[in-house]
This record gives C-alpha cells, structure tokens and sequence, in this order.
C-alpha cells in the first residue's frame, strides 16, 4: 500500500499501523525487540546496583561476625550477647584495668629521647628504620610503622602550636560535653565508669565512619596526668570492655584501639605555645583494604589535628576545669572529665574526616 498524492498524514499512519497488526510475524519480533531491550537495559541496571551495593554487602557481613563472633560465641545472637556482658562483668577489674603511672612515665620518656632528632633543623626524616615518614613539614610531622601482629599501621604525629595554650589542648580533647558539640561526627559520647583511686575512667564513644560502612563503637579506659615541674600533660586511652556498653546491633565495637597524648608547654600550661607527641593505632573492623585504611588515616589525620586545634582556639580561655597545682604536682579536674594521676580527678569524614582519635 502506498501513501497517494493528497491523502492525510494521519489517515497514512492509521493505514500502516493496520498493515502492521496484519502481518502478526513482525509484531511478535517488535514486541520481542523491545522486550529483549529492556531486558538488557534491566541487567546493566542490575549490573551497576550490584557493584554498588557490594561495599555495603561486605561491611554488613563483617558487622554480623564481628558482633556475633570476636566475642568467641560463635554466632550466638542475643541471648549470646548478654552472656558475654555477663562474663565481662565478672571479669572486669580496675585493678587490673586502669591507666597505671608507669604508662605516663614510660610516654614521657618516649617524648624526651625522640625530642632531638624530630624538632630539630638538622634531625633524621625518619625515627627508626621499621618508621616511615608520611609527612614532613616544620611543625607537623607524621610516621607510620606495620604493626607486628597484622597489617595494620602505627602512626606517631609530632607537632607544634604558638597560638593556644598546653590547657586548652587538653581540655579540649577530655572534655565530653564540648566534643559533641565542636565534632559533628560523634553520635554518643559519655563516661560510664570511674575509679576514685586511680583516676582512670572508662568512655564509651560512637562515632560515624563513611558510608557505606556502619559506625564503630569504642570502648576505652582513658586517664591523664599533669606534671608542672617537667611541663608535660599526658592523656592515655586503650580499648577495654565493661558491662555498662554491650554491643550493639547498629555499631561495629572496634576492640583494638589505643592512643597516648604527650603535651610539654614551652613556658607554662596558661601561656600560649608548646609541642605535643600523638602515638595512635587503631583498627576499625572493616572489610576495605588496608592500604584504603592507611590512606584515611594519613590523610585524615592532620585534618582532624586541625580541627582539634581549631576547637581549643575558640574555646577562648582556660575555663578552670584544670585547677591549682596540688603538692605533688598533680591538677585536678572537673568529675565530668577524664581522671587525673592520684585521687584526683576527647579523638579518624565523609572519606578523610572521618578519622578522629579518643
């Protein structure tokens, strides 16, 4: 059939639109075309979802093991979780828990014979040969070393402020309820736990990670010392577990965990300019590989150091959390802080801002 001179558009269409349902054979297989169309287009689509998705796949696999297994029940659920609160309950001891004071001599001592050879001009780039230089600049310095029971890293950060003061510094890092209003990243951040005979306490601290991966919970014990006569603060937290924070079905518990905060003031703890020495290793239960983790954490690291600094800048002054200088030296803190040495009484971004320390 063919269009003649003068018959209308539309009438044309009507015509092949009736020759086309006539001849059944090639309706099939334009139906059959645009069937088998879609249905390419559906895989590829399903293609990309699954690539996407495998991430979080992944992380929500490891969350369940790790929730069900590292507590070595082996997959039990609830009624798994509640014995093993239990047993850590029985367990659990401050004698044997808490941030001793040969942790902050031995800190201390760290700082002082690497003090040469790192703030220097003439110093060597690198600590030790197991230390590899990451970063290198005037007042920011960062290395790294393999950990010896993984492939993990241990990162060690020296570094120099002149425009804060060593109190604020600190105060800045144990103090809670600031933190979770300068760090947009902390979900929960309390202390559930206190020993009045040492200082020591212990923090539960949850915090957001990049997606796809679930947020990590620490449990850690933390304590901190101040000496007036070497001009050194020193902050130490290590993961711990306690019957006040089982796990939960939400977060991933990150069970190796451990950071030590050496500050020596250049004058005094009041006037503004001194050193500080950050010993960090961390390993946050996840499925991404390490060099991707190494990466974050080098990366994030000084961005968090910065923000940090930024926090104890606007917190103005100090704010008399750390009070007059006892008889041997030690300061003490508001009970809503971390503890002191004696009777006396916080942290790794969409991507790299998401790395923090406790």
């Amino acid at each position: 059939m063919r269009l003649e001179l003068g018959t209308n558009i539309s009438d044309y269409r009507c015509l092949r639109a009736c020759a086309l349902l006539a001849r059944p054979r090639l309706w099939r297989d334009a139906a059959r075309r645009v069937r088998s169309g879609k249905a390419e287009q559906s895989a590829r689509h399903e293609q990309v979802s699954r690539r996407g998705k495998a991430l979080w796949i992944q992380e929500h696999s490891q969350g369940r093991r790790d929730r069900g297994r590292r507590d070595g029940l082996w997959g039990l659920e609830r009624k798994g979780r509640s014995l093993a609160a239990a047993i850590v309950g029985l367990m659990f001891s401050w004698e044997e828990q808490q941030v001793k004071d040969a942790e902050f001599d031995t800190c201390v001592a760290e700082f002082s014979s690497l003090d040469q050879q790192v703030f220097q001009p003439t110093a060597a780039r690198s600590l030790a040969p197991s230390w590899e230089t990451v970063i290198s600049k005037p007042s920011f310095k960062l290395w790294r070393r393999p950990l010896e029971t993984g492939p993990l890293y241990q990162y060690r950060v020296f570094g120099t402020y002149t425009d804060i003061t060593p109190r604020q510094f600190l105060n800045v890092q144990i103090d809670t309820d600031y933190r979770k209003r300068w760090d947009e990243l902390v979900i929960k951040l309390d202390i559930l736990d206190r020993d009045l005979t040492s200082g020591s306490e212990v923090v539960h601290w949850v915090t957001q990670f990049p997606y796809p991966m679930y947020a990590r919970d620490y449990v850690y014990v933390r304590r901190w010392h101040t000496d007036s006569t070497k001009k050194v603060m020193v902050l130490v937290s290590r993961s711990v577990e306690h019957p006040s924070a089982p796990e939960h079905p939400k977060y991933v518990r990150v069970r190796s965990y451990e950071s030590h905060m050496v500050i020596r003031a250049h004058h005094s703890f009041d006037e503004i300019g001194f050193d500080y020495l950050l010993t960090y290793t961390d390993d946050p239960q996840t499925v991404f590989p390490h060099y991707c983790i190494s990466w974050m954490v080098s990366s994030g690291m000084p961005d968090f150091l910065e923000k940090l600094h930024r926090a104890a800048r606007d917190s103005g002054q100090a704010t008399g959390r750390l009070g007059a200088a006892g008889a041997t030296g030690l300061e003490v803190e508001d009970p809503c802080v971390s503890g002191a040495r004696g009777e006396d009484h916080e942290q790794l971004s969409q991507g790299t801002r998401h790395i923090g320390y406790a």
